[in-house]
């Protein structure tokens, strides 16, 4: 999201930050350390990460709203641009996420999720679907393209989940307190509105699935969190995320073992230990119908405890709260300059 969720700016959003970071919660804290720095000045607003199902080493990235329709291959290890993808025909009004995984005839395939909506306005958002090249060099691209509705109104969203077995997708709509988990399948069929199968956590503003199909991680600006198997899935664990300006990226590494995450106005990639009960709760390969197991009983407590001391109506009062202190700040700072008051 281009836009910072309080009007206000960078420096309200930071102060809404550590405001939701101090909010009781039941979070793992995990070790994080800096992978490389993106040097390239076109990838300035990172919104996406997805990791490449047939190039080791490459994440795909894609910046937010007004940047064009264009992805990147970026070599995860040096943060270093291998190949630009321009996307024939595609509108690109606010690409907002990006996920890998594989068509219905089991080909390498990058979707491409121009589902923004700030405003939840729009009647309808869009799927894109490339074929991965097998060779990375820039180049421009044909794409395929979907339009869908959500059940009830129209949602902004951030957030494409991709099963890397299958052609399964999944959005996650970004309300305040409580976004929808929705299923895609209807619209590879005919159909142009999605299903919603649960609620999940407030301001989710990435995810994606593991590379093994195991479990699937969403992301907000200040946690992630892991669930088993694919969507919908349980929660299995919570973690604290660094702090970043506006985070609104997240893939896992090759080895499932850590999160990769990037922010707009920061122009780190990180990486993000998993710790063990996360790890070690993992059922290996799903790619069947989501798990309906029930995860080891240490791990239901941690998900209870994160439920009942889930942060989403706080964080709601919160950003409500300050965002009409800033609005009432900036206008008394504008009527001081007018008076000829201000320093």
């Amino acid at each position: 999201m281009r836009r910072c969720w309080v009007s206000s700016g960078p420096i309200v959003g930071l102060v809404i930050l550590l405001a939701l970071q101090s909010a009781p919660r039941a979070s793992a804290q995990p070790q994080v350390s800096e992978v490389c720095r993106f040097t390239d000045t076109r990838l300035g607003e990172i919104s996406g990460l997805a990791r490449s199902v047939r190039h080791p080493n490459v994440l795909w990235a894609m910046n937010d709203s007004s940047g064009g329709p264009y992805i990147y291959a970026v070599d995860e290890r040096n943060c270093e641009v291998r190949a630009r993808l321009r996307l024939a025909g595609a509108q690109a009004r606010d690409f907002e996420a990006i996920a890998a995984g594989r068509d219905a005839w089991g080909r390498p395939t990058i979707w491409v999720g121009d589902i923004g909506d700030n405003r939840d306005s729009w009647p309808s958002v869009e799927l894109l679907a490339l074929r991965e090249p097998k060779r990375l060099a820039d180049r421009t691209v044909p794409v395929r393209s979907w339009a869908f509705t959500y059940a009830d109104r129209p949602h902004d969203a951030e957030t494409l989940l991709a099963d890397p077995a299958s052609p399964q997708l999944w959005v996650v709509t970004k309300q305040l307190a409580s976004g929808a988990l929705v299923s895609l399948s209807s619209i590879f069929d005919g159909g142009s509105q999605t299903q919603e199968l649960s609620r999940v956590g407030g301001l989710i503003t990435d995810g994606a699935i593991s590379p093994d199909g195991s479990r699937y991680v969403l992301r907000d600006y200040v946690d992630a969190r892991i669930f088993s198997g694919l969507p919908p899935g349980e929660e299995m664990q919570r973690i604290t995320l660094p702090a970043q300006p506006q985070g609104e990226a997240i893939t896992w590494s090759a080895d499932g073992n850590a999160l990769l995450i990037a922010s707009e106005g920061d122009d780190r990639l990180l990486r993000v230990e998993i710790p063990a009960p996360a790890i070690s709760a993992s059922a290996g390969p799903t790619t069947a119908a989501p798990t309906t197991a029930a995860p080891p009983s240490e791990l239901v407590q941690v998900a209870q405890t994160n439920e009942s001391l889930a942060p989403g109506a706080l964080m709601a009062l919160v950003v409500l709260a300050l965002g009409a202190l800033s609005a009432l700040l900036l206008f008394a700072e504008r009527a001081r300059r007018r008076d000829g008051t201000a320093e």
